[in-house]
């Protein structure tokens, strides 16, 4: 979705099979200055909600055919819609109409008879939403993060950057949109130590040289209902030593050491890993002070793992 500075920039899909209806939010949201299609079916608005992108929509409850729940549910299994806000219009208030809207992925609902004033002020706070949302989701992208968004109820991925793809097709084969059965099962058991006021575990897969971590984070939304936010991150022996060797010109078995001493390893662990002595792996790190420009290990460390962070 475009960046959205102003009403003109925006998008507004309308579907309802109500003519008057289409003609009074028209009128409004032109006046505005929104551009504005319109849909007076479920099939329609599904079609064009797709080709167009639209920034909101806002979408009838009751239509012949295809209802608006139904649209709504569609569009929010649609990778490629899920993420637009939807605005539901109803002259049902009863409290199961609202929930299966909300149920169905609305963001909001407005009251029959319709309002211009409030459908305009509805509109534009949930396209000030949108656009924070997707701003961090841009810089999230931007800075190559592996970010996922997962729905703990159905372990359904509904937002992913494109480094989160990437892995998870490498270390999991993933070609749908459902969460591996590994990396759901260990939202669900984080999801509950934090109900339970624990620190939520953390999942280390390891195959050879290379890991993948996993952090867990607060849920949006909040609930087993909501969204969680889980970070990937790979780590890989063999490409880190590389790098180090590349970032401070260090020989092999100096980034190697280097590396270990950024997992947290003493000297005896680096040698009985590298199958030298602690005195010998001492005199390296000598070298890679000197080089690095440091006095400390932990000075050392903290550089090395900036470099490594940074690419």
């Amino acid at each position: 979705m475009p960046t959205l500075e102003s009403p003109q920039q925006a998008i507004v899909l309308i579907v309802d099979d109500v003519p008057e209806n289409l003609s009074l939010l028209h009128d409004a949201l032109d006046e505005a200055g929104y551009t504005v299609l319109v849909a007076t079916n479920g099939e329609s608005a599904l079609q064009r909600a797709r080709q167009s992108l639209p920034d909101v929509i806002l979408l009838d409850a009751m239509m012949p055919g295809m209802d608006g729940f139904e649209v709504a549910r569609q569009l929010k299994a649609d990778f490629s819609t899920r993420a637009i806000p939807v605005i539901f219009m109803t002259g049902l208030t009863e409290t199961e109409h609202v929930l299966a809207a909300f149920a169905a992925g609305s963001a909001d609902y407005i009251t029959k008879p319709i309002r211009p004033a409030e459908v305009l002020a509805r509109i534009a706070a949930h396209l000030a939403s949108a656009r924070q949302m997707q701003q961090a989701r841009t810089a999230l992208d931007a800075f190559g993060q592996a970010t996922l968004a997962l729905r703990a109820a159905d372990g359904r991925l509904t937002w992913q950057t494109p480094l989160a793809r990437q892995l998870l097709k490498a270390w999991f084969a993933l070609e749908t949109e459902q969460a591996p059965p590994r990396l759901l099962a260990w939202v669900l058991e984080a999801e509950q130590a934090r109900r339970d006021g624990r620190e939520p575990p953390a999942l280390l897969l390891a195959e050879g040289p290379r890991r993948l971590l996993a952090s867990f984070h607060d849920p949006r939304g909040g609930g087993h209902e909501g969204e969680w936010l889980v970070v990937l991150r790979e780590e890989d022996d063999g490409a880190a030593v590389e790098q180090l060797m590349g970032a401070f010109r260090l020989t092999q078995r100096e980034a190697e050491v280097l590396h270990w001493v950024t997992r947290g390893k003493t000297n005896k662990d680096i040698g009985d890993i590298l199958g030298t002595s602690p005195r010998t792996v001492n005199k390296h790190l000598e070298h890679v002070f000197e080089k690095l420009g440091v006095e400390t290990r932990t000075a050392a460390a903290n550089l090395a793992i900036s470099r490594l962070r940074g690419g």
